[in-house]
């Protein structure tokens, strides 16, 4: 299963992943980013209604997307390796 999700990732262009995160990662812009509004919640633990965890969920997986294809394209030009 990690083997697929990792060739679905590497699949997706850049401009989507970042298109996805300047828009639903950091949607609505005003007053704050709701995704700072929510880890700001769960950090000081009253992230506890589950819409609350939804919205987390929501708007910071376009970031957990990005952050994936930066490990697995370090990966696949050697950046990460040990040797």
């Amino acid at each position: 299963m990690l083997k697929a999700i990792s060739e679905l990732v590497a699949k997706l262009p850049w401009s989507m992943i970042i298109l996805f995160c300047l828009t639903l990662g950091l949607a609505p812009f005003f007053p704050i980013p709701h995704v700072w509004e929510k880890l700001k919640m769960f950090s000081s633990g009253t992230l506890v209604r589950p819409i609350d965890w939804f919205d987390l969920i929501m708007h910071a997986a376009p970031w957990i997307l990005l952050l994936i294809k930066i490990v697995l394209t370090m990966k696949e030009n050697g950046v990460t390796d040990n040797s």
